[in-house]
């Protein structure tokens, strides 16, 4: 397929776009997961920096999952960003083509087409993805038009997660390590070439008999790539996290609050103090089964350069994860961790259903759980 050539677009102006509005909870009562939750409101207070890190200590040193409120975006503009990602996945499928990631080669900005991965025998993954990197001059890309007639709309609110959240939980990190607090900062500027960027998502329903052949797993449990991943309310319920007693729980999906969750990179530079958290999606409760899955997700991932070896800090001297205990990563490089997993990720290896270990680059291996 020829490559369509990347050139900044012609600012537009935003076109009206159908409201989105979220489907009603599950009436099920699952087994929900007891997550902390940070009120980032209180991180300018006096002394609210330090509450919130000993809330997030506690979060990170139990099961990797939190939520944050009060992330300073009103549900409106939450809403407008379904509704960016649903436009999306309607545009015909020759036309999203046009905008294909190079999965392949580890690329993966742009769209990312349904049924792209063998999942079992014969059955294959029911996602759609459409990635969007950060607003600098070196990932300029061509997009759909939808996207970039919104394009001012849609970089102020990847924007603001950078930099009004994440920025925020990255000093949180800090504080709880006892490092300055812009030490992971200086990791993750947007200004410089990273894998951050915000996705929309959409994982499309299956029919009983596809349920039933996949043991009503749609993904294995697996961590993510980089340092932080958000996710924005998503009321079809269907993540799970594993405890560190290897139960699932479910997460549910609270009005107002961002899910977070820590990854690979981050469980890297600590030497294992934070734990890249293990996560799966499963087939939603019955009364949501019919329904399409569409989510709104950013993806906080180091600067391509960054040196994936532990870092000095007294916490972690004091805590015993000063000692490496896993050479293979030394060496590797955020953005070479991050281009081999997605490379792998694509591989035609077989279904994935198969896959519990796989070397990724270096000698280093990702886990997959059932």
């Amino acid at each position: 397929m020829a490559a369509v050539a990347a050139t900044a677009p012609t600012p537009r102006r935003a076109i009206e776009l159908p409201s989105y509005h979220q489907v009603p909870e599950t009436a099920h009562e699952l087994d929900w997961a007891t997550l902390v939750t940070l009120d980032l409101s209180r991180f300018d207070e006096l002394g609210g920096k330090q509450l919130l890190a000993q809330q997030l200590f506690d979060a990170v040193r139990n099961i990797g999952f939190f939520y944050i409120v009060n992330f300073g975006l009103s549900q409106e503009e939450v809403d407008r960003q379904f509704a960016l990602g649903n436009e999306v996945f309607k545009l015909p499928t020759e036309e999203k083509l046009k905008y294909r990631a190079e999965l392949e080669t580890g690329g993966y900005n742009g769209y990312k087409p349904l049924g792209l991965r063998e999942v079992r025998p014969g059955l294959f993954d029911n996602t759609e993805i459409y990635n969007i990197p950060k607003f600098i001059p070196a990932y300029e890309r061509p997009h759909p038009a939808v996207i970039n007639e919104n394009r001012e709309e849609i970089e102020k609110f990847a924007r603001h997660i950078h930099e009004k959240v994440v920025g925020k939980l990255l000093v949180l990190f800090a504080i709880i390590l006892e490092l300055p607090e812009d030490f992971f900062l200086k990791l993750h500027r947007y200004d410089e070439k990273s894998d951050c960027h915000l996705r929309y998502m959409k994982y499309h329903r299956r029919t009983e008999e596809q349920n039933r052949l996949l043991h009503n797993v749609w993904v294995k449990g697996h961590t993510d790539f980089g340092s932080l991943t958000l996710l924005f309310r998503q009321p079809v319920a269907a993540l799970q996290v594993r405890t560190p007693a290897g139960e699932w729980n479910w997460v549910k999906p609270y009005p107002g609050s961002i899910t977070v969750n820590l990854a690979d990179a981050l469980e890297f530079l600590t030497n294992g103090f934070l734990k890249s958290s293990i996560h799966r999606v499963v087939v939603p409760p019955p009364d949501q089964q019919g329904i399409d899955r569409l989510g709104v997700l950013y993806f906080v991932r180091p600067e391509d350069d960054v040196q994936l070896r532990p870092i000095e800090s007294e916490v972690l001297k004091r805590l015993g994860y000063n000692e490496s205990t896993d050479d293979s990563v030394v060496g590797i490089t955020a953005g070479a961790w991050v281009k081999a997993r997605v490379a792998k990720g694509v591989a035609k290896d077989g279904p994935k259903s198969e896959l519990e270990e796989q070397v990724i680059i270096g000698g280093k291996t990702a886990k997959y759980y059932d």
